[in-house]
């Protein structure tokens, strides 16, 4: 019998005692309780934190018993226990009673366990500060103090800035009151998807260092590549029947699809999310980004137009310089998991790109149904008929596609954006098309050259906007695209498409294969 898949579950005492299969982290937690006091942790959604956290208070509890057969079991004092506080926001009721109230009503809940009583004008800073130091007065210990989603009043109210800046000072009070704390603090570990903020709500806790980029954190959360050839071992066999690959194929699709994150540039890891989703359906999905669709995240890209997330370059200080106020897109993207590290190069410029072929697929999906005023993603059939349009030498059907990209925007948007419309889902649909075919589109300060590769043809393909196809084919030839594929023996056709804004259509198109008119 297979051990159950703990898909969802963030409980550790419940992964364990239900006898759900649990990736044994605690080498790793032992090694950031030895080496510190004081941290914070950003990672994206459903990576592992939620369970990070679970793991430590039962640790700090001394629940010896939950740890048979683990790494920690023989290495930790498990007569040394602490008094635990276990906060997480994303279970304290804000949004129903507001956020100071349901941290009040939070904090009173673990006073009452406690046995500890609270003035009943008192502040929520004054509380927070009681029931840290009564804890450490009863148990004669110091206390472990646990935050996890510690953003989430934040992010929840992107859309209404007034409450997140009002929630925003909420928190500011709250954690004001750690510091002071520190005589009565064993251990802190705050946790959340992004560190906008960061410096406003925790402007006090100058000493709380960020594990974010910090190679100790590297493998904390998610698989590497050791863990999820061992403990999925078992789970292995079914997946390669079903999907009819041999265990190398499988390992490799697994890689391409759902590794890729990195935070240091040296370890990347698997998606845990999507891991447990698959081996759970034995099939390739979006299963993380399906999870949770990224609403705020396209509202930005579409302020600042930004749709080419390829090869970024970023400084280590952008990843920082989070403003509620004016929230940039390239940090938030790399906090959220749609962008991760894939170089850093001698200035300490950091290289971004998609992690994997999964969040590169839906984000490009969603990017183009919701240029396309789509309800749904719908850009997958789309982008697989321009693919078989091309296999087939079928250009007359590719030109019918492309002129289907642009007609459900309505026309009173497209014409104030023509050329922003235009180009961005342009890019989009032939960088998407490299996902199925060898596809080559670079967007450079407004041209767009594009070569897609089939079995029989190269095509050299060059756009034009509000001018002529003859323009686009005479820019091909006078800058001799072609000449960088002449060793290659497949026929070369020249593809030139002039597109009229007022016509939201392709007017003109003229093909040419090199070195011959047809």
């Amino acid at each position: 019998m297979l051990q159950k898949l703990p898909i969802g579950i963030q409980t550790f005492e419940e992964i364990i005692g239900k006898d759900y299969l649990y990736i044994d982290k605690t080498e790793a937690i032992h090694r950031l309780i030895a080496s510190g006091k004081y941290y914070f942790l950003s990672r994206p959604r459903r990576f592992g934190k939620s369970l990070t956290l679970s793991t430590l208070n039962a640790i700090f509890s001394g629940k010896r018993d939950l740890f048979k057969g683990l790494w920690i079991e023989n290495q930790w004092d498990w007569d040394n226990k602490h008094p635990v506080v276990h906060l997480s926001f994303s279970s304290i009721g804000y949004r129903e009673i507001g956020l100071e109230q349901a941290i009040r009503q939070e904090l009173n809940k673990i006073g009452t366990t406690g046995g500890i009583t609270f003035p009943q004008q008192a502040s929520i800073a004054l509380m927070f500060r009681q029931l840290l130091e009564q804890l450490a007065r009863q148990h004669g210990k110091k206390v472990v103090l646990l935050i996890d989603e510690y953003d989430k009043p934040l992010i929840d109210y992107l859309d209404d800035i007034p409450q997140a800046r009002t929630n925003q000072q909420v928190m500011k009070t709250f954690y004001s009151v750690i510091k002071d704390s520190d005589p009565y603090l064993e251990f802190l570990l705050i946790t959340g998807v992004s560190k906008f903020s960061k410096v406003s709500v925790f402007s006090d806790l100058n000493n709380l260092y960020d594990l974010t980029l910090d190679h100790k954190a590297a493998t904390l959360v998610g698989y590497t590549q050791t863990e999820l050839e061992h403990y999925f071992a078992p789970y292995f066999p079914a997946a390669e029947q079903r999907l009819k690959l041999s265990r190398e194929e499988l390992l490799e699709k697994l890689r391409r699809w759902y590794n890729g994150y990195s935070w240091d540039n040296e370890h990347f890891v698997y998606n845990p999310y999507s891991i447990l989703s698959f081996f759970s359906a034995n099939a390739f999905r979006n299963f993380w980004f399906e999870s949770g669709t990224p609403t705020f995240l396209i509202k930005l890209m579409r302020r600042d137009w930004l749709y080419q997330f390829d090869n970024l370059e970023l400084s280590e200080r952008a990843f920082s310089s989070y403003d509620i106020e004016y929230l940039e897109t390239l940090p938030i993207l790399f906090q959220t998991g749609y962008l991760t590290i894939k170089g850093i190069d001698e200035h300490n410029l950091y290289r971004l790109d998609y992690p994997n072929a999964e969040v590169k697929e839906a984000l490009l999906e969603y990017m183009i149904s919701n240029l396309r005023h789509e309800q749904t993603a719908l850009g997958t059939p789309l982008v697989v008929h321009l693919h078989k349009a091309f296999q087939a030498n079928d250009i007359e059907q590719v030109i019918e596609i492309i002129n289907s990209i642009f007609k459900k925007i309505p026309s009173q948007i497209f014409i104030k954006e023509a050329e922003a419309y235009y180009h961005s889902l342009i890019y989009l649909v032939f960088f998407y098309l490299g996902q199925y075919t060898e596809a080559e589109v670079s967007d450079n300060t407004g041209r767009i050259d594009c070569v897609v590769k089939t079995p029989t043809h190269i095509y050299v393909i060059e756009f034009k906007l509000n001018k002529s196809a003859k323009a686009a084919l005479k820019q091909i030839k006078d800058k001799d695209y072609a000449g960088a594929y002449q060793t290659d023996p497949r026929p070369k056709v020249l593809l030139g498409i002039n597109f009229s804004s007022k016509a939201k259509t392709v007017d003109d198109w003229v093909i040419e294969v090199a070195n011959s008119s047809t």
